[in-house]
Protein backbone atom coordinates (compact mmCIF):
# COMPACT_ATOMS: atom_id res chain seq x y z
CA UNK A 1 0.00 0.00 0.00
CA UNK A 2 1.15 3.51 -0.76
CA UNK A 3 1.96 5.42 2.43
CA UNK A 4 1.68 9.06 3.42
CA UNK A 5 4.71 11.00 2.22
CA UNK A 6 5.40 8.71 -0.76
CA UNK A 7 5.11 9.78 -4.37
CA UNK A 8 1.78 8.60 -5.81
CA UNK A 9 2.12 5.91 -8.48
CA UNK A 10 1.51 7.26 -11.97
CA UNK A 11 -1.44 6.12 -14.01
CA UNK A 12 -3.07 6.66 -17.37
CA UNK A 13 -6.67 5.44 -17.57
CA UNK A 14 -9.73 6.03 -19.72
CA UNK A 15 -12.42 8.24 -18.15
CA UNK A 16 -16.20 8.02 -18.40
CA UNK A 17 -16.09 10.58 -21.25
CA UNK A 18 -13.60 8.47 -23.26
CA UNK A 19 -10.60 10.74 -22.63
CA UNK A 20 -7.36 9.39 -21.20
CA UNK A 21 -6.56 10.82 -17.76
CA UNK A 22 -3.19 10.59 -16.04
CA UNK A 23 -1.81 11.61 -12.66
CA UNK A 24 0.24 14.33 -14.37
CA UNK A 25 -3.00 16.03 -15.47
CA UNK A 26 -3.53 17.07 -11.84
CA UNK A 27 -0.14 18.71 -11.21
CA UNK A 28 -0.75 21.99 -9.39
CA UNK A 29 -4.05 20.73 -7.93
CA UNK A 30 -4.92 18.31 -5.18
CA UNK A 31 -6.42 14.99 -6.15
CA UNK A 32 -8.82 12.82 -4.19
CA UNK A 33 -8.37 9.42 -5.84
CA UNK A 34 -10.84 6.86 -4.61
CA UNK A 35 -11.05 3.17 -5.51
CA UNK A 36 -14.39 1.44 -5.32
CA UNK A 37 -15.62 -2.06 -6.24
CA UNK A 38 -18.48 -1.62 -8.70
CA UNK A 39 -20.76 0.95 -10.30
CA UNK A 40 -24.41 1.07 -9.29
CA UNK A 41 -24.10 -0.97 -6.10
CA UNK A 42 -25.42 0.42 -2.79
CA UNK A 43 -22.12 1.37 -1.10
CA UNK A 44 -20.46 2.63 -4.27
CA UNK A 45 -23.50 4.72 -5.12
CA UNK A 46 -23.56 6.30 -1.64
CA UNK A 47 -19.86 7.11 -1.89
CA UNK A 48 -20.10 8.61 -5.40
CA UNK A 49 -23.16 10.66 -4.44
CA UNK A 50 -21.36 11.95 -1.34
CA UNK A 51 -18.39 13.15 -3.38
CA UNK A 52 -20.71 14.59 -6.05
CA UNK A 53 -22.77 16.51 -3.50
CA UNK A 54 -19.61 18.15 -2.15
CA UNK A 55 -17.82 18.68 -5.48
CA UNK A 56 -18.04 22.50 -5.30
CA UNK A 57 -16.44 22.46 -1.84
CA UNK A 58 -13.63 20.23 -3.13
CA UNK A 59 -13.07 22.55 -6.09
CA UNK A 60 -12.95 25.56 -3.74
CA UNK A 61 -10.03 23.83 -2.00
CA UNK A 62 -8.22 23.27 -5.32
CA UNK A 63 -9.07 19.55 -5.34
CA UNK A 64 -10.42 17.25 -8.02
CA UNK A 65 -12.25 14.03 -7.18
CA UNK A 66 -11.75 10.93 -9.32
CA UNK A 67 -13.10 7.43 -8.78
CA UNK A 68 -11.49 4.25 -10.13
CA UNK A 69 -13.05 0.84 -10.67
CA UNK A 70 -12.75 -1.99 -13.18
CA UNK A 71 -16.13 -1.14 -14.73
CA UNK A 72 -16.25 -0.30 -18.42
CA UNK A 73 -16.45 3.26 -19.71
CA UNK A 74 -19.99 2.55 -20.91
CA UNK A 75 -21.02 1.35 -17.45
CA UNK A 76 -19.44 4.47 -15.92
CA UNK A 77 -21.46 6.66 -18.30
CA UNK A 78 -24.71 4.91 -17.30
CA UNK A 79 -23.84 5.20 -13.60
CA UNK A 80 -23.06 8.92 -13.91
CA UNK A 81 -26.24 9.61 -15.86
CA UNK A 82 -28.50 7.57 -13.57
CA UNK A 83 -27.36 9.40 -10.41
CA UNK A 84 -26.27 12.73 -11.94
CA UNK A 85 -22.75 12.20 -10.60
CA UNK A 86 -20.30 15.12 -10.76
CA UNK A 87 -17.10 13.11 -10.26
CA UNK A 88 -14.95 11.64 -13.02
CA UNK A 89 -14.80 7.87 -13.13
CA UNK A 90 -11.83 5.99 -14.56
CA UNK A 91 -11.60 2.42 -15.84
CA UNK A 92 -8.77 0.26 -14.56
CA UNK A 93 -7.86 -2.82 -16.59
CA UNK A 94 -9.24 -6.28 -15.80
CA UNK A 95 -6.14 -7.30 -13.83
CA UNK A 96 -6.35 -4.03 -11.82
CA UNK A 97 -2.76 -2.74 -12.17
CA UNK A 98 -3.56 0.72 -10.79
CA UNK A 99 -5.57 -0.74 -7.89
CA UNK A 100 -2.56 -2.95 -7.09
CA UNK A 101 -0.04 -0.11 -7.40
CA UNK A 102 -1.95 1.84 -4.75
CA UNK A 103 -2.66 -1.17 -2.52
CA UNK A 104 -6.40 -1.04 -3.23
CA UNK A 105 -6.54 -4.65 -4.38
CA UNK A 106 -6.17 -7.72 -2.24
CA UNK A 107 -7.76 -10.17 0.12
CA UNK A 108 -10.90 -9.00 1.88
CA UNK A 109 -13.68 -10.45 3.99
CA UNK A 110 -17.35 -9.94 3.25
CA UNK A 111 -20.02 -11.69 5.29
CA UNK A 112 -17.42 -14.15 6.57
CA UNK A 113 -16.21 -15.10 3.08
CA UNK A 114 -12.65 -14.35 2.02
CA UNK A 115 -12.15 -13.19 -1.55
CA UNK A 116 -9.77 -11.12 -3.63
CA UNK A 117 -10.96 -7.81 -4.98
CA UNK A 118 -11.07 -4.06 -4.65
CA UNK A 119 -10.43 -2.74 -1.17
CA UNK A 120 -12.38 0.52 -0.94
CA UNK A 121 -9.60 3.08 -0.44
CA UNK A 122 -8.99 6.79 -0.89
CA UNK A 123 -5.77 8.73 -1.39
CA UNK A 124 -5.33 12.47 -0.99
CA UNK A 125 -2.52 13.53 -3.34
CA UNK A 126 -1.01 17.01 -3.14
CA UNK A 127 -0.14 19.42 -5.94
CA UNK A 128 3.29 17.82 -6.40
CA UNK A 129 2.04 14.21 -6.58
CA UNK A 130 2.82 13.22 -2.99
CA UNK A 131 0.30 11.22 -0.93
CA UNK A 132 -0.85 13.31 2.05
CA UNK A 133 -3.59 11.06 3.52
CA UNK A 134 -4.84 7.49 3.10
CA UNK A 135 -8.15 5.93 4.08
CA UNK A 136 -8.32 2.15 3.78
CA UNK A 137 -10.59 0.32 4.15
CA UNK A 138 -13.37 2.87 3.81
CA UNK A 139 -16.97 2.93 4.99
CA UNK A 140 -18.90 4.63 2.17
CA UNK A 141 -21.44 6.56 4.23
CA UNK A 142 -19.97 9.88 5.36
CA UNK A 143 -16.61 9.24 3.75
CA UNK A 144 -16.72 12.26 1.42
CA UNK A 145 -17.32 14.51 4.43
CA UNK A 146 -14.29 13.01 6.22
CA UNK A 147 -12.05 13.62 3.20
CA UNK A 148 -13.35 17.18 2.86
CA UNK A 149 -12.65 17.82 6.57
CA UNK A 150 -9.06 16.59 6.10
CA UNK A 151 -8.61 18.90 3.13
CA UNK A 152 -9.95 21.85 5.13
CA UNK A 153 -7.65 21.04 8.06
CA UNK A 154 -4.68 20.78 5.69
CA UNK A 155 -5.69 24.11 4.13
CA UNK A 156 -5.90 25.74 7.58
CA UNK A 157 -2.45 24.41 8.47
CA UNK A 158 -1.01 25.84 5.24
CA UNK A 159 -2.59 29.23 5.96
CA UNK A 160 -1.24 29.23 9.53
CA UNK A 161 2.23 28.42 8.19
CA UNK A 162 2.03 31.24 5.62
CA UNK A 163 0.98 33.71 8.34
CA UNK A 164 3.79 32.52 10.59
CA UNK A 165 6.39 32.91 7.82
CA UNK A 166 5.07 36.41 7.02
CA UNK A 167 5.19 37.42 10.69
CA UNK A 168 8.74 36.11 11.12
CA UNK A 169 9.81 37.90 7.96
CA UNK A 170 8.22 41.13 9.18
CA UNK A 171 10.11 41.14 12.48
CA UNK A 172 13.40 39.64 11.30
CA UNK A 173 15.83 42.36 10.29
CA UNK A 174 17.69 42.01 7.04
CA UNK A 175 21.49 42.07 6.90
CA UNK A 176 21.36 45.63 5.54
CA UNK A 177 19.13 46.76 8.43
CA UNK A 178 21.49 45.22 10.99
CA UNK A 179 24.48 46.88 9.29
CA UNK A 180 22.71 50.27 9.31
CA UNK A 181 21.96 49.95 13.03
CA UNK A 182 25.59 49.25 13.80
CA UNK A 183 26.81 52.27 11.85
CA UNK A 184 24.21 54.71 13.20
CA UNK A 185 24.83 54.04 16.90
CA UNK A 186 26.42 56.94 18.74
CA UNK A 187 29.86 56.24 20.14
CA UNK A 188 30.11 55.76 23.87
CA UNK A 189 32.01 58.22 25.64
Amino acid sequence: MVSVGERAPGFSLVADNGETVSLDDFKGRRLVLYFYPKDDTPGCTVEAQGFSAAIDAFHALNAEVVGVSRDTTKRHQSFCKKYDLKVRLLTDEADAPVHKAYGAWGEKKLYGRVSEGCIRSTYLIDEEGVVRAVWSPVKALGHAAAVLAELRDENRAEIREQIHRAAVKAVTPTVAQVARRKTTKAPKG
